[in-house]
């Protein structure tokens, strides 16, 4: 029993971390580009979720319709948000600008509480089946859908940057945004874009665990989560979050698991990722692959 306990937790943990390391790709996308810390980046979540949610009861969209509805709303979002809200405060303390983010968030979660209400609802039903068997293991099929998606973006998101003229123009940027402009590349517009695929991205997790949890302002808590795997992978290395979000997920569950058999203390779930944080700043304060930013004086 404790086995077949275990290797259900490390698949689920898996699963769940790759979708942290796509919402963490999200977070270090803005990073790269702007050097801002986005903590609005769960309401991205909560707002795509409840888009979402909208089009297929309001509308009666088909799934595949009301999810592409809701990547090209997220998308115009985070274009008119940038454009709106952050672009005005360029050049301003970075302090400024992780402020305003935070006010974004406590704004979106009381319009989508206002909007929506403050209780849970439920996806429509998406699937034939709410569970299917892997290897004898009973897991969630949104949760399939998710690591399909996951696994795409990520690949998606290696050509982008490798290969693609706006991925290098970002890649430019967020080395060096002087030298970038010298060289032609407008950088309100690089901005602009890594905001509009980060909200998109988004999105795709908040649909995610929405279908699995219902819609509610608990998925705001997703960008706390994910924050551990940013810093443990490195604020600004991509590879480094989607490795980070899969030490976070495996983490959660393997410390559910030596909760559930032997600590019995009912919380490591939730503050594992936390004391895993607090270790790796203590040996290695820019994370397993960021930067080093030597400064002398």
């Amino acid at each position: 029993m404790g086995t077949s306990f275990l290797l259900q937790l490390l698949i689920n943990g898996l699963i769940v971390g790759a979708l942290y390391g796509v919402v963490a790709m999200s977070f270090v996308l803005i990073y790269k580009a702007s050097q801002v810390v986005n903590f609005a980046q769960g309401e991205f979540l909560l707002v795509g979720a409840w888009v979402c949610w909208w089009f297929l009861t309001e509308w009666q969209l088909p799934f595949a319709v009301g999810f592409l509805f809701t990547l090209v709303f997220m998308t115009l979002f985070g274009i008119i948000l940038q454009a709106v809200v952050l672009r005005p405060l360029i050049g301003e303390p970075v302090i400024s600008v992780i402020m305003a983010t935070i006010g974004l968030g406590i704004f979106f979660q009381a319009l989508m509480k206002w909007i929506f209400g403050v209780f849970a609802k439920p996806f429509p039903q998406v699937f034939g089946a709410e569970r299917v068997a892997v290897f004898g293991l009973e897991v969630q099929s949104a949760y399939l859908l998710s690591l399909g998606i996951s696994l795409a973006i990520m690949a998606g998101f290696g050509w982008f940057f490798r290969y693609s003229r706006h991925g290098l123009a970002m890649r430019a940027t967020a080395f060096d945004q002087q030298v970038a402009q010298s060289l032609g590349i407008s950088v309100p517009r690089v901005f602009a874009m890594a905001w509009a695929i980060s909200a998109a991205v988004s999105a795709v997790a908040g649909v995610t665990v929405g279908m699995v949890n219902g819609v509610s302002a608990a998925l705001s808590v997703y960008g706390i989560k994910v924050f551990p795997a940013v810093i443990l992978g490195g604020l600004d290395s991509v590879v480094g979050a989607v490795l980070g979000g899969l030490i976070v997920g495996v983490l959660e569950n393997l410390a559910q698991y030596v909760d559930s058999e032997w600590l019995n203390l009912g919380n490591m779930y939730q503050v594992a990722p936390f004391y895993a944080l607090l270790l790796i700043l203590m040996i290695k304060p820019y994370g397993l692959f960021g930067t080093k930013n030597i400064e002398r004086i």
